[in-house]
């Protein structure tokens, strides 16, 4: 049963798995309109070269305008986790307990000192981020950890009971709250392989893999400069991306760009970019305002020279894309040109126009560790069914990112496909049976939603073993070619005895109630104790900011060192609050063994001292 607060109300105890959350934050209009004091993922570029002659007749948007909104947005609570087993603790006198006292009897519970008490339960902080046009119903991943002085042991078992979270922003030093920006719940997942006092700080800090859900959507827009501020500007501005995106609304064909006052453009973001928002941004601030036919044919032939050469090609194809029709000629040369620099970027654009000629340079540039988000990025962005081959075939490679970032490619591409459609496991998590001709492997995220992949459906555990899936499933065998799994709790004993075959096993467990940390922790001692032969892996995410090496030509993460792509990491591969240039780590951010910088709840409650 899902925890409610009209069940706590009603028990006025705690239970398993029931969370109580309080969210404190701030909105304020500087937000609204990009000025506060994040650094925008949106930065600003001149699209054009001011020196060439026939640039200079040609003005773009980025001359008249700067993108805003394009940066995640921190939302941040304070709540309880209840269900621990025992590894909670009574929070220490604070503001963050006042808070959470005051938001519990808001909630209609009577004895929330008497809750708070008890070990089953642990006050933490919760933090998440809205992605840049983020809407209202998307979901996102959320991070808890305990607060200092606490005495808890691990939040393993937890669950997240709806938490109202809220933006903060600090003000003349001192930190103001806003409205509420989305609610979290959900099972809380800790790193499975964390055990002991040596790994306390680990198993104090979790993470609900989609357990936000955005209360509103993200607008992005455009900032007109403030000597180009006129109604005529604005609504020109307008219509040149009208004219280059639209999407159609129960049929009727609708611009993405509202001219709101002579100082703002309202954007809505284009289906084919909802995966890579900044490439969006990028493309509409290379929009001609006004561009004759002439001027049109002259710098057609300056991109397309600007094209062919590495070091200006990735902004030339971003331009030629911006000119879609128009610019494929050029690109469809570049994507044939025998420099894989010139050729990935050529590729990728035609790929945001949805032309074939993109399908092969992009699949072969895939299998480049330096190339691999940003092409199975763009491969899912398409339409055409070449496209969607390309990815099928990439599953039976043996490279772990390669394998794993074709399926969510496939997924982004259309999460109803039988090859990646999987099922839902209770509503817990998403799990998928994938034919891969290459060497059976269990996936396995902490970030982006839950769910568990395994590449290979007739996979087997080798017996004897004994492994937990939480606190009350256990999975044994003797020996041959039967396994038992068991529940045991107070008044509830339950077994189910299965074959050897992994999906056997993990559909028993979720049979018994098990939720998604519960099969992690299993799927992560199977392979530990040797009793699980494929491989195993854990957020086996393309990355940004690799280098690619002219020499090397394999399949496997591998860097080199001559050029890395200029482009940002796209949102389809990116994990929450991580910058694009950053290498990914397989391992979650709960896992640094760090304290992490004072949130702003920290300084809020700080000052209420």
């Amino acid at each position: 049963m899902t925890p409610s607060w009209t069940w706590l109300v009603r028990n006025g105890r705690s239970d398993r798995r029931l969370f109580l959350g309080l969210a404190a934050g701030l909105t304020t209009a500087g937000l609204a309109t990009g000025g506060c004091s994040l650094p925008p993922i949106l930065r600003s570029q001149s699209p054009e070269d001011a020196d060439d002659p026939v640039a200079a007749g040609v003005r773009l948007i980025a001359d008249y305008a700067l993108a805003v909104g394009g940066f995640p947005l921190t939302v941040e609570s304070v709540g309880l986790v209840t269900g621990l087993p025992g590894t909670g603790s009574d929070p220490p006198n604070s503001s963050h307990r006042a808070a959470l006292i005051t938001e519990m009897e808001k909630r209609g519970v009577v004895y929330p000192n008497q809750l708070l008490a008890s070990k089953d339960t642990e006050m933490v902080l919760v933090r998440g981020y809205l992605r840049p046009g983020i809407q209202k119903g998307d979901h996102f991943d959320v991070e808890l950890r305990v607060p200092q002085r606490s005495e808890c042991l691990s939040l393993r078992g937890g669950w997240l009971m709806e938490t109202r979270l809220r933006q903060f922003a600090e003000v003349q030093s001192q930190v103001l709250e806003g409205k509420i920006m989305a609610l979290a719940q959900g099972a809380v997942l800790v790193d499975p392989s964390a055990d002991g006092e040596r790994d306390r700080l680990k198993l104090t800090r979790g993470r609900v893999l989609g357990g936000g859900i955005a209360a509103e959507s993200r607008k992005l827009g455009l900032a007109i400069r403030r000597e180009h501020q006129n109604v005529i500007t604005s609504a020109q501005m307008g219509n040149a991306i009208n004219q280059r995106f639209h999407s159609f609304d129960g049929g009727v064909k609708r611009g993405v760009a509202t001219p709101e006052t002579d100082k703002y453009i309202e954007l809505t973001v284009h289906p084919r970019y909802k995966d890579n928002v900044e490439r969006y941004m990028r493309v509409v601030r290379a929009l001609p305002i006004k561009e004759n036919a002439s001027q049109l044919i002259a710098r057609l032939a300056l991109l397309e020279r600007q094209l062919l050469e590495p070091i200006t090609a990735a902004t030339a194809a971003i331009k030629l894309e911006a000119l879609a029709k128009d610019g494929v000629k050029a690109l469809v040369k570049g994507a044939a040109n025998s420099d894989p620099e010139v050729r990935f970027y050529a590729a990728e654009a035609l790929a945001y126009l949805d032309e074939a000629a993109a399908v092969a340079p992009l699949a072969e540039a895939a299998r480049h560790p330096a190339f691999r988000a940003y092409a199975l990025t763009a491969l899912s962005a398409m339409d055409d069914y070449a496209a969607y081959e390309a990815l099928r075939e990439l599953l039976d490679v043996e490279s772990a990112e390669t394998r794993y970032g074709a399926f969510r490619a496939l997924w982004a591409m259309n999460p109803q496909d039988e090859v990646v459609r999987g099922e839902s496991m209770n509503d817990q998590f998403s799990y998928h049976l994938v034919e891969s001709k290459a060497q059976p492997m269990v996936h396995v995220t902490r970030s982006f939603r839950a769910e568990v992949v395994l590449f290979g459906p007739d996979q087997r555990l080798q017996t004897p073993l004994l492994l937990d899936a939480g606190k009350e499933i256990q999975i044994v065998s003797h020996g041959g070619d039967e396994i038992t799994v068991s529940r045991i709790a107070v008044g509830d004993e339950q077994k189910r005895t299965v074959s050897t075959k992994l999906d056997d096993v993990i559909r028993a467990v979720v049979a018994l109630g098990g939720d998604y940390p519960d099969v992690v922790q299993a799927l992560q001692q199977a392979k530990s104790r040797h009793h699980l032969e494929s491989r195993f892996e854990i957020d086996a995410l393309p990355a940004g900011g690799r280098s690619y090496d002219r020499d090397k030509d394999d399949d496997e993460e591998e860097n080199g060192r001559q050029f890395t792509v200029a482009n940002p990491l796209p949102g389809l591969f990116a994990r929450p609050g991580k910058g694009d240039g950053e290498r990914r780590k397989k391992t979650s951010s709960s896992d640094n063994d760090n304290d992490p910088q004072p949130s702003l709840v920290d300084k809020l409650t700080d000052w209420l001292r």
